[in-house]
């Protein structure tokens, strides 16, 4: 379905639910990250793209009090007051709009009272960001609705801190990052430091390329627990090559390879392999975005199929289904290069596929994957697409 029919739909949907049109509708993608993983948390950089999977909410203004939200994919009705922000014991699908909500709320925004109905097609649970899709849907609506003046680093600032303190996810600024402020056919590297960023064509479509991403049907497990023993690792390297070199270091951002190089030997096996993962993958998105601007895609999928080798083996981070689905992608033809995205022990590869191979990827990679991990893969193939937007035009 298109976009524009999945918008026409949901308008659809609004009037039949609420017997109105609605005001106004809004988007924001969902994302995957081509580049740079683990590296967020290091104060590094990573090489999100958004893609063409949303949040679409439809929506009008109520003079209640009250926010009223139908969901069209549970089919459920979710309500409270804005002076009542908590938790929803039924509805955890709400807590997405009630913790903007009291986010804004929190940072002093007033907000007024309105009716929704939404409907998101960002695969749950498969890594892809579908609740920052949803977050950051709900800022762009709140900030046009009430004259807010929210640019599109606050609106993922904003989305982020929901995230953080009203959900409980402790995850980084990436993933809303890329769905309020994405361009369209480009990728963005993001200096999780200073937030700084620059957009990068990707230009795949006049090459011939699409982004495919395969969900491995692993749901991610272990994730908490081995984060949180990773980032320790990586905090506990840090430490330790500040006393190796006598510098001030922050963060793993702050180690250069070759520097990284005289001292490894000095540091444990576990730690010094983290650390190599995180300070080579912070070179890697810089190459990689070398590569595009040279419009070399060729060196782009090779530096994908080597930091996938530094995740599985130096950073531990994958597992046997992920690895085999990218050991079969870097061999089928027409495949520039593959690797593990998103946090890991499961969920989804990225690839970047020429578009007459996609059909043979389809009939090759997948039902020989699918019969020896016993698993339903599902391919998802995606164009880049713009961040987060007010759509103009709502259907008649």
């Amino acid at each position: 379905m298109s976009e524009n029919s999945r918008v026409k739909a949901v308008h659809d949907a609004y009037l039949k639910q609420f017997h109105a049109k609605p005001e106004l509708i809004v988007r924001a993608p969902g994302r995957v990250n081509l580049i740079g993983e683990h590296t967020d948390y290091n104060e590094g950089f990573v090489f999100p793209v958004a893609i063409d999977r949303e949040m679409i909410i439809a929506a009008s203004k109520n003079d209640t009090g009250k926010v009223i939200a139908y969901s069209l994919d549970y089919n459920e009705t979710d309500s409270f007051n804005l002076n009542e922000t908590g938790k929803s014991a039924e509805h955890p699908w709400a807590d997405y709009m009630r913790g903007v909500v009291h986010t804004l709320q929190k940072r002093k925004f007033v907000v007024g009272g309105f009716t929704a109905l939404l409907s998101g097609n960002v695969p749950q649970g498969a890594g892809l960001s579908s609740s920052a899709a949803y977050e950051v849907a709900v800022v762009t609506l709140c900030n046009e609705f009430n004259n807010l003046s929210i640019n599109g680093k606050d609106t993922a600032l904003i989305a982020q801190q929901a995230e953080n303190e009203f959900i409980g996810v402790q995850c980084g600024i990436m993933d809303q990052f890329i769905s309020a402020l994405a361009e369209e056919d480009s990728a963005l590297m993001i200096d999780c430091r200073s937030l700084d960023y620059r957009v990068v064509p990707l230009k795949l479509a006049a090459k011939g390329c699409s982004i495919v991403i395969t969900n491995s049907g692993v749901r991610r497990g272990l994730v908490d627990s081995e984060y949180n023993a990773r980032r320790a690792e990586c905090s506990q390297g840090v430490q330790l090559l500040s006393k190796l070199t006598g510098k001030k270091m922050n963060s793993l951002r702050d180690v250069e390879l070759t520097e990284f190089d005289k001292h490894s030997a000095k540091l444990s096996d576990k730690v010094a392999r983290r650390c190599r993962h995180v300070i080579s993958e912070n070179k890697r998105v810089t190459d990689a975005v070398s590569a595009l601007e040279n419009a070399d895609l060729e060196s782009f999928g090779k530096l994908m199929n080597a930091s996938h080798t530094s995740l599985r083996d130096d950073f531990e981070v994958s597992c046997p289904e992920v690895d085999q689905i990218v050991e079969l992608s870097q061999k089928h033809p027409g495949v520039l290069g593959a690797r593990m995205t998103g946090a890991g022990f499961g969920g989804c590869t990225v690839a970047i596929v020429a578009n007459d191979a996609i059909d043979s990827f389809r009939a090759r990679v997948i039902p020989v994957y699918e019969q020896s991990s016993g698993r339903k893969a599902e391919v998802y193939v995606c164009a880049s697409t713009a961040g987060a937007s007010l759509i103009a035009g709502v259907p008649a």
